[in-house]
């Protein structure tokens, strides 16, 4: 009796809006090795963009379809911000990003813009990038608070790590 109550509820709960979140993994990468990204690597931090403008458009987004809030702060000088960004952009990645995240990729200048953003989610103050925030757009809280450095030494990680990392918050 106990086995099919859970079995309801976990039913029930798969029918619940952001519940798909609960049951991703993250994709197999086919690339194994940084060495595998293409080059050269995305450089996709626009500073002439209004970071303030697409974090409110794309959490209205996200609030409309269940998925989560993904905030990339990093810059194009950065070598760990564009490796992360080459495995964000690797087929498999996109594909699955696109199904549990509206992602944002913002600009921070040479520390000298956007970097109190952390905080609006329940964050500190920025201090290095990659800086990842993971929001719930139903609360609008972080659910990494502790850990938005996870991919900060991204290029010290294989690609699987990092999904798996991201694959993490969406449980």
């Amino acid at each position: 009796m106990i086995r099919r109550a859970g079995l309801v509820l976990a039913l029930a709960a798969a029918m619940l809006p952001g519940a798909a979140l609960a049951q991703q993994s993250a994709p197999r990468l086919k690339a194994r090795t940084l060495a595998q990204l293409p080059l050269p690597l995305p450089a996709p931090y626009d500073a002439t963009r209004d970071a303030r403008k697409d974090i409110d458009a794309a959490l209205a987004r996200a609030k409309k379809s269940g998925k989560l809030l993904l905030i990339d702060l990093g810059a194009n000088w950065c070598v760990d911000c564009r490796v992360l960004a080459g495995v964000l952009e690797l087929p498999e990645m996109r594909s699955w990003l696109a199904r549990n995240f509206e992602l944002v990729q913002v600009d921070i200048g040479i520390f000298d813009r956007n970097l109190d953003l952390p905080r609006r989610f329940g964050g500190a103050p920025l201090q290095a990038v990659p800086a990842i925030l993971v929001v719930d757009p139903r609360t609008g809280r972080l659910r990494n608070r502790d850990d938005i450095l996870g991919l900060g030494d991204a290029r010290l990680l294989q690609p699987q790590q990092m999904a798996d990392w991201l694959a993490r918050w969406t449980r």
